[in-house]
């Protein structure tokens, strides 16, 4: 008995752990996105994940302490994948998790108690910065992308998707994490919630023990049971600035007027796994737009049908009937088709096209350039090629294409439009969107086809980025999808229309378009933001480095490591 019940104490101190209790901070953090969309935690869930970092025995610790929260985070925002990638998850999740660790060291050496104004002030530019960096460059696609980007969470306020059309996504998340840090500071203020800050007598020793020459167990400030009114008025002023800071953006920031209004028509014929039966439902429905019914008094200037919409190259000749067909519908319904074709190409390899196509014929093309990592294209295959044989990553890589670029419809009425089109995980990427935009597209549109994730959190998690890309580029975003979610954006990220993963039919939308030229400021500036987090994180390196090594002037006056000994009761010799 005595053995069971230590085996039980001891098993409750692994699960309650820290460390263990960072992967669960980290992973409550996804209940902001959909399709829990909670995203007022936000603003405070990552409280719980900083009062442990601070409480940490040392840097390395608060460093190792981010790493496990970044894991959890990471194992929660892509759980969904687990069955098709198997225990790629925990690799991607580890692997990538390390990026937190410069937010764990900035933390604990800036927000542990006694904090000083100077560490207060620097907490709240530092400490989000060090977040930020972390996204930014697990954003990268050979780290798997911008998935679950912290500012992402806020796709259903516009007033706060403000902050994107200013500094991108980034910015938001920045607000986020800042409003966080200042909460940390206010408890840090209050003499009955100070102390949940502090590391219990063992931590302290270890502080102690480990400070050597850099000084870490030599603090100074007000004691623990000290009111400080000034620390707690930082913090008040510094959560509301984050929290109105969108707010204030979406005054002053007004969307740039409509130029010319469009409809655009988009085809979600649900779950069919038979390719031929895919289209055959695609046309069918595509078809009621002409036809007298509950469609027939809709006239779309664009007609958007989902990622993989057909399983032939359009191009070839021996396909002739099929493209016959789809330019026949195009001319019945009085609009160009969008659609999108999955197929092999021989002496290449597989690839994914979004298909242009007017009456006259095929209009333009683009295919896809970011491919989705392990789904359709394994990094560094030469070594994890073994996890195709225990999940159902891809097989082999698909062939990503050269980048975005815009295609050319015409409306109803013979005037061009000029749209990006992008294809499913690219809407992760704020880069291509606006990429699209400086070329001149009035309108994103997105084909994604999400079956494999069907009854998951992914598809909704999917969807929710057309705002955020929206309010970026200050361009409408729909986006059309053969299973998962069909939905459709204004250019300041408002919903419009959402058909969701059990639904199919046919989704119409009415949008106002800016002229081509129109801008916001992150479409100017872009990726200012980030690039000001990396120079902020690179200053605080460089002077927690110039402290330890304890220059300028700390170690004046002593030569060869040599320290002054002075004995009580003895004069200093002159």
């Amino acid at each position: 008995m005595v053995r069971v019940r230590n085996a039980l104490k001891r098993t409750g101190r692994w699960i309650w752990s820290d460390r263990r209790l960072m992967l669960l901070a980290g992973a409550l953090l996804v209940l902001t996105f959909p399709d829990a969309n909670l995203e007022f935690l936000a603003w405070f869930g990552l409280v719980p994940g900083l009062v442990l970092i601070v409480r940490s025995s040392s840097a390395r610790e608060g460093g190792i302490r981010a790493w496990w929260l970044g894991a959890g985070y990471l194992i929660a925002a892509l759980y969904w994948m687990a069955p098709e990638i198997g225990p790629a998850v925990l690799l991607v999740a580890a692997a990538v998790g390390v990026l937190w660790v410069p937010f764990g060291v900035a933390a604990w050496k800036l927000i542990r108690p006694p904090v000083s104004w100077p560490r207060a002030l620097a907490a709240l530019v530092v400490v989000p910065s060090c977040w930020l960096l972390s996204e930014w460059l697990r954003s990268w696609q050979a780290l798997g992308g911008p998935w679950a980007v912290f500012g992402a969470s806020q796709w259903q306020h516009p007033a706060i998707l403000a902050l994107a059309a200013v500094g991108g996504v980034w910015l938001i998340s920045l607000a986020l994490v800042m409003a966080n840090v200042a909460i940390v500071l206010v408890i840090g203020s209050l003499p009955r919630l100070a102390p949940v800050l502090r590391a219990g007598p063992a931590a302290a020793a270890g502080v102690a023990g480990t400070a050597g020459a850099a000084g870490a167990a030599r603090t100074t400030g007000p004691g623990p049971g000290t009111l400080r009114p000034g620390l707690a008025l930082l913090g008040v002023i510094a959560a509301v600035a984050s929290v109105g800071a969108g707010p204030l953006a979406f005054a002053l920031t007004p969307a740039s007027p409509a130029v010319r209004q469009v409809t655009i028509a988009m085809v979600q014929p649900g779950i069919i796994s038979s390719a031929v039966q895919r289209v055959d439902a695609s046309e069918r429905l595509t078809a009621e737009l002409s036809r007298s019914g509950l469609l027939g008094g809709v006239k779309p200037d664009l007609i958007v049908w989902g990622e993989s919409s057909t399983a032939v190259d359009l191009t070839l000749a021996k396909n002739r009937a099929q493209l016959l067909a789809m330019e026949t519908l195009s001319k019945e319904d009085g609009a160009d088709l969008l659609v999108n074709q999955d197929t092999t190409v021989p002496g290449k390899g597989q690839e994914k096209v979004g298909v242009l196509i007017s009456p006259a014929g095929i209009e333009g093309e683009y295919i896809k350039t970011r491919l989705v990592p392990f789904g359709e294209y394994i990094p560094f295959r030469q070594q994890l090629g073994w996890l195709t044989k225990i999940s159902k990553a891809a097989p082999a890589n698909m062939i990503p294409g050269t980048g975005a670029h815009v295609l050319y419809a015409t409306d109803r009425t013979g005037q061009p439009l000029p749209i990006g089109v992008l294809i499913c995980f690219e809407s992760a990427f704020p880069d291509m969107s606006r990429v699209d935009t400086d070329k001149g597209a009035q309108l994103i549109v997105y084909q994604s086809e999400t079956s494999t994730f069907q009854g998951t959190w992914g598809p909704d998690q999917h969807a929710s980025l057309g705002a955020v890309r929206a309010a970026e580029t200050g361009r409408p975003v729909v986006q059309a999808a053969l299973t998962g979610d069909t939905v459709a954006y204004d250019a300041r990220g408002r919903l419009l229309a959402w058909m969701g993963q059990s639904a199919h039919g046919v989704v119409t939308v009415k949008l106002g378009l800016p002229a081509a030229s129109a801008r916001t400021i992150y479409d100017r500036l872009g990726d200012y933001v980030p690039w000001s987090a990396v120079g902020v994180t690179l200053l605080a390196a460089l002077v927690m480095f110039a402290n330890s090594r304890g220059f300028p002037g700390r170690n004046a006056g002593n030569k060869r490591s040599h320290e002054a000994q002075y004995v009580a009761g003895q004069s200093v010799p002159s």
